[in-house]
């Protein structure tokens, strides 16, 4: 697969990037190295490899979702200047 000059105007002016006629050329080149390189990843042979998400293999430490710390509305409202109906009571911002 390859671009040529025309392909990365549109490239470009979809993107909203503004590039000037004499780098079209130079760009035509970046991107058609680019997609060789990928072209060359696409002959690796990953094959009966599994998907991973890191380098360092990590097992997650499963836990039961219990509520432990339930019921602690008046702890929590004791740290508040001013509390109104078991809520934070703010000034009013908005008429």
């Amino acid at each position: 697969m390859s671009v040529d000059k025309e392909t990365v105007a549109k490239i470009a002016h979809l993107a909203r990037i503004s590039v000037s006629d004499e780098r079209l050329a130079p760009m035509t080149d970046e991107l058609n190295n680019i997609l060789k390189w990928i072209e060359q990843l696409d002959e690796v042979a990953t094959d009966g490899v599994p998907p991973m998400t890191s380098a360092v293999e990590t097992k997650l430490r499963w836990r039961d979702d219990e509520v432990t710390d339930g019921n602690k509305a008046a702890d929590v409202l004791a740290n508040a200047p001013v509390s109104e109906y078991g809520f934070y009571a703010v000034p009013k911002v908005i008429e």
